[in-house]
């Protein structure tokens, strides 16, 4: 019997050799190297693999996990043997998400070719898949899971434990009666084909089919006046309806008849609704859809911390991987800590700490690499310097040779800028945001300059006063040497102190910029919010964390972001609510890392109060009415066996301080599989274009704190009104198919 993938793969010369199974060596660093049995099973979706010693132990990871294929030595670990092992028999597996990489040594450099290009035609393979296959494949795993002597039929026990597999908790008479209605053969066993017919009638969505009745003249299908109405009253689609319904039969409905009648079949409303079309985000918004040609000050820039660490920010290890990590996720503004090295090669760790170091050289190479791989737009180097003279020049030479044109050396007309150039205009461009000496205007002898990063100076209590104080020429201890050749580097994103918005106002160039410790904005945003926003509607802000957070912890960024402040830089190694918002809204705009702010944020005349959005021009709140419906295949939390989880769904809304609102359903006993809520949740949004939805679903627990199980965050501004689907992701960001959250969303005018 086989998959609905693997019958398509036994040709492919790859995939049998991946199928018969390789011993390859698995590598973690440059003492640890192991042998592993490594095949791809049958279903073309998974690979196993276990060590020889291990008795029956062994693991196995999806394909679909798997988001690229890197050849020869192209990660630390296989460069650290590259001696050892040559280029052509070594290759890394990357993974979706924060999991660690896989790195691999074929013994020879034809099976190494083999496993490289056959997981690339498997990847290709599940990202092409569509709504059906997917389903397909879905329901084919859970009868391997459950079929567990592997006769290709299931009898009633084996169709229990299963059911327990998949969160479900029904009883053992309407489980049986399921199972007799499936089972045509009269064999007390399900076949493939039965099977399906079981998972049909198991996954039968009543609320859904509730929903095409109420639309559905006869009860069997919609016709074509019908799915317009369903669109026009329900998802709020408008004009576009007539032509949208014809286009929505054109691709979801699986009937040939039905299609020729120009009509959409349960099967087919159903689909429509699980795919991205019903689903909450506006299809538009994933695209890259804003005027990208404003100066760059007038949009929100995905940026990280510390970019260079994995994990903590005490002992945690420095990697080259966590820029490459950050980068694929959209992130346009990265950090590097230089300090000398002790051979002349400058090195990039969090000083004064445990953390390992790595060269920076090797960053500047990855950067060059991966830098414009998800997005096209400019990306911000944020250079926290400790270095003396001789190894800042030698930082220089690294940036100019590596990064060759890509790095922005002059302005880009050769003019003084009145503002900032655009995205746009920087399209394939890295920018250096460094110390400078002098500016843009002159050319001055070099001078001395304050030694202290960025973040020193703020880390030192007081100092964040102090830094308005002009230190004492003479006072050579507090002073060190600029390189020229580095300072030259910089020419849009010149660190300067912050000596208050008045001064700021008066004297400030637009390519100036500050950086603000957490507590520092919060602190101005408390005493001076108005005067914040229009501050950022001209200069470049960025916020990083508190240096109390050690554990690589965030800060909410969304009240920075509600006063137009555009570098709020996160921990990207560390999930949590912090970065799904960030995820949240940099997922709209192609994920490209640069979504533009509110009009009222970009005006030089703004007069925006987060504290009081009813005063600003144009004030028109909204109230955001979400009908929790139902969930769908939840993933289970707990694996232990019998185990099934409570789940409940909570919507919260992250924006300006009015609007932080938190809002949940009861939870339900024992059902992941497909719990019904039926519940509303109400919210008034004041300021909409500042606010995130985020949707939570958990496992309730009433003797501890409740297991998150998924969420899904975008902002209210992309949301798609009437009935939608949300699919879930995981605590990392990775989508969780085909768990999903079903609700139908009204938004309104508060009158």
């Amino acid at each position: 019997m086989d998959s609905p993938q693997s019958s398509r793969l036994q040709d492919d010369p790859d995939l049998k050799v991946m199928m018969a199974g390789s011993t390859l060596r698995k590598v973690k660093s440059r003492s640890w190297k192991k042998n592993r049995h490594f095949r791809l099973l049958e279903d073309g979706l998974n690979i196993w693999y276990k060590s020889r010693w291990a008795g029956k132990g062994h693991s196995t990871f999806s394909v679909s996990d798997v988001e690229a294929v890197r050849e020869g030595h192209q990660s630390e670990v296989l460069l650290s043997i590259a001696e050892e092992f040559p280029a052509e028999l070594c290759f890394t597996l990357v993974f979706h998400g924060r999991q660690g990489n896989l790195d691999l040594v074929a013994d020879s450099p034809e099976e190494a070719i083999a496993w490289i290009r056959g997981m690339r035609k498997l990847i290709h393979k599940a990202e092409t898949m569509d709504e059906k296959e997917r389903l397909d494949q879905w329901v084919w795993d859970w009868f391997q899971k459950a079929d567990k002597n592997k006769d290709g039929r299931m009898n009633f026990k084996e169709v229990r434990r299963l059911m327990k597999m998949m969160n479900v908790d029904m009883n053992d008479e309407h489980a049986f009666h399921l199972f007799t209605m499936a089972d045509k053969s009269d064999s007390d066993s399900l076949e493939i084909e039965e099977f399906v017919q079981f998972y049909k009638m198991l996954t039968q969505r009543d609320e859904v089919w509730k929903v095409f009745q109420d639309y559905s003249g006869d009860g069997e299908k919609l016709t074509l006046d019908e799915l317009e109405n369903f669109l026009k009253q329900e998802q709020q689609e408008g004009e576009r309806s007539a032509q949208y319904a014809q286009e929505l039969i054109n691709c979801y409905e699986p009937s040939e008849t039905a299609k020729k009648q120009g009509a959409m079949s349960l099967d087919g409303f159903q689909t429509y609704l699980c795919s991205q079309d019903g689903s909450i985000f506006k299809p538009g918004h994933r695209d890259l859809h804003q005027d990208m040609s404003q100066p760059l000050s007038h949009y929100f820039i995905s940026s990280s911390h510390n970019t260079y660490l994995l994990e903590d920010q005490l002992r945690g290890q420095s990697s080259q991987e966590a820029y490459i990590q950050a980068l694929k996720r959209g992130c346009r503004c990265v950090e590097v800590d230089c300090w000398d090295g002790s051979d002349g090669e400058p090195v990039v760790y969090h000083g004064h700490t445990l953390t390992s170091k790595i060269l920076f050289k090797d960053v500047i190479a990855t950067l060059a690499e991966y830098a414009f791989k998800a997005s096209d737009f400019p990306v911000i180097l944020s250079l926290e310097n400790h270095c003396g003279v001789e190894q800042q020049t030698v930082m220089a030479q690294h940036l100019d040779q590596i990064l060759g044109d890509t790095l922005l050396r002059t302005p880009l007309d050769g003019q003084v800028p009145q503002n900032l150039p655009s995205p746009q205009e920087l399209k394939g461009k890295i920018l250096l945001k460094a110390k400078k000496i002098g500016g843009l205007e002159d050319c001055v002898d070099e001078t001395l300059t304050d030694e202290v990063s960025d973040e020193e100076e703020t880390a030192n209590g007081d100092a964040e006063n102090a830094c308005a104080e002009h230190l004492d020429p003479s006072d050579k201890k507090s002073k060190s040497k600029l390189s020229r050749e580095l300072s030259d580097l910089v020419v849009y994103c010149k660190s300067v102190h912050f000596h208050g918005f008045e001064h700021a106002r008066l004297h400030s160039k637009c390519y100036e910029m500050s950086s603000f410790s957490e507590s520092k904005a919060r602190k101005l945003i408390k005493d001076a919010g108005p005067d914040f926003v229009q501050h950022n509607t001209k200069h470049l802000s960025r916020i990083y964390p508190s240096g109390m957070r050690t554990d690589s912890s965030n800060y909410n960024p969304q009240e920075l972001w509600n006063v137009g402040c555009q570098i709020v830089a996160l921990n990207f190694q560390t999930a949590g609510q912090e970065m799904d918002l960030n995820d949240g809204l940099f997922g709209q705009n192609g994920r490209c890392g640069y979504v533009i702010k509110p009009d009222f944020m970009r005006v030089g005349n703004a007069a925006f109060d987060p504290e009081k959005p009813e005063e600003r021009d144009g004030y028109k709140p909204l109230r955001l009415s979400i009908q929790v419906v139902s969930g769908q295949q939840l993933p289970k939390v707990n694996q232990k066996e019998g185990s099934i989880v409570d789940p409940l769904v909570r919507v919260e809304v992250y924006g300006v301080p009015q609007d932080q609102a938190k809002e949940e359903t009861s939870h339900i006993q024992n059902n992941g599989f497909n719990p019904v809520w039926n519940e509303t949740l109400n919210f008034v949004v004041h300021m909409p274009e500042l606010a995130l939805v985020r949707f939570v679903v958990e496992d309730y627990d009433k003797a501890s704190r409740n297991d998150f199980i998924g969420q899904f965050t975008l902002p209210f501004t992309s949301i798609q009104a009437g009935y939608r689907h949300i699919h879930l992701l995981s605590k990392d960001g990775t989508a969780i198919p085909p768990s999903s959250v079903f609700v139908n969303v009204s938004i309104s005018q508060l009158t």
